[in-house]
């Protein structure tokens, strides 16, 4: 898997995991305003982490500064920075911007397990991805013959 960057199974996993977390917060949210941004936040945000965790292994073959730097340098480390740094913006947007007009919620009250759910998610995805591909069409980076 280190011989290649994985551009269609990143942004799909990606989308998935960036859905996931606009339903999650749906819940909390009621001005549709703040629902649509927070969404588009999410996905975009989502498909870049999942982007950066399934590539890790490309990066570290192929920078050799990284290969110097022992477990730092190992994807697996990386793709922990990456999910911590997700589990931190999560819970971080969550709080700057909540509060309420009368009756409605303005903000967002993500939980610290929604947060974690999320940024565990996007390390598990280049992990998560040999699993999927089998059942995944061709044209989205899987092996299925569409």
């Amino acid at each position: 898997m280190a011989d290649q960057i994985l551009v269609l199974p990143a942004l799909v996993l990606g989308l998935a995991i960036g859905i996931y977390e606009a339903i999650l917060i749906h819940r909390d949210v009621t001005v549709p305003m703040h629902r649509f941004g927070h969404t588009l936040h999410a996905i975009v945000l989502a498909i870049i982490a999942v982007f950066i965790t399934m590539n890790t292994e490309f990066v570290v073959a192929n920078v050799q500064q990284l290969q110097g730097l022992g477990f730092f340098g190992t994807p697996l480390f990386i793709q922990i920075v990456v999910g911590l740094v997700m589990i931190v913006k999560i819970h971080g947007v969550s709080r700057a911007i909540s509060g309420s007009i009368g009756m409605g919620s303005v903000g967002l009250g993500e939980t610290w397990a929604h947060s974690l759910i999320i940024g565990a998610l996007c390390v598990a995805a280049p992990y998560a991805w040999p699993l999927l591909a089998p059942v995944m069409p061709v044209w989205l980076g899987g092996t299925v013959a569409s």
